[in-house]
């Protein structure tokens, strides 16, 4: 086994003990769970448990529920026993993106671990005044992620625009995320003063999904495409082919583009030396 899943067993074993459960109580609770589940995958045995606790054997998902219940530990923890941090998920998806606009989710895996959060602003800092975020906190405290989820996070959808979705490049680029505000969902019309007063809509299509400024005219629905962008407009009937998600109410994207992120048409190319 490898180191984290040995430190795992070692742990586990501690824990059983600790709790004054035996082996064969093990096998005796977690059959339960399994008559209860009516699955096998559950049950626990003897054998199997003495080859956990020595560094034998890796668990299933199911004996790893099992073992949750038995021992009171949290699934998340038993995971991270192992090496396997569920919060990575949402950096993994942010490094592997998809080419198309899609609807998104931000889930919290574990809403009891604690972040750095900002508790305490620097009252001699004028917020009217671009500045580094690091500068204006005065202190930063730890809080469970659960706390930030009620700070009206989870009343918005979030979606994705894919990496190749330049409709509305360069006010919004691809790989953003952008926040949703699903009960917004008519067109608005004109006057606006600026590109940045006139709404932006997250629009589902048959073939995906589409990120634009709209126009409706009778019962078609015109997907208007930033003018720098080199896109065409977009014409669908609405609502057959074409369906508001909502209003994009926030938009939270890269200026820079990364080297890694680069693609090989984007790399700068070097002089030939004569």
């Amino acid at each position: 086994m490898q180191p984290t899943a040995s430190k795992a067993s070692d742990h586990l074993k501690e824990i059983r003990r600790r709790l004054r459960i035996t082996i064969r109580e093990v096998e005796q609770f977690s059959r339960r769970i399994a008559e209860a589940e009516a699955n096998d995958e559950y049950f626990i045995s003897n054998a199997w448990l003495a080859q956990i606790e020595n560094r034998q054997s890796t668990p299933s998902i199911y004996k790893l529920f099992s073992i949750s219940t038995i021992y009171r530990l949290k699934f998340t923890d038993l995971l991270l026993l192992f090496g396997m941090d569920l919060e990575k998920i949402t950096g993994h998806q942010v490094a592997l993106p998809l080419p198309e606009t899609h609807l998104t989710q931000l889930p919290v895996y574990d809403a009891e671990r604690p972040v750095a959060f900002p508790v305490r602003f620097d009252p001699g800092f004028n917020l009217g005044k671009t500045n580094l975020l690091s500068r204006m906190v005065e202190i930063w405290g730890e809080i469970p992620i659960g706390i930030i989820q009620h700070l009206n996070l989870r009343e918005n959808l979030y979606g994705y625009i894919g990496h190749s979705d330049t409709y509305l490049h360069p006010l919004i680029r691809p790989g953003s995320f952008v926040q949703i505000d699903d009960r917004q969902t008519k067109v608005h019309k004109p006057p606006w003063r600026t590109e940045f007063e006139r709404p932006i809509y997250f629009i589902e299509l048959r073939e995906g999904y589409a990120c634009a400024w709209c126009e409706m005219q009778g019962k078609e629905l015109f997907l208007i495409p930033h003018p720098l962008s080199g896109c065409t407009i977009r014409r669908y009937a609405y609502p057959t082919d074409a369906e508001i998600v909502g209003r994009v109410t926030a938009v939270a994207m890269r200026i820079v583009q990364t080297e890694d992120a680069a693609s090989p048409d984007e790399t700068p190319k070097l002089p030939k030396q004569s």
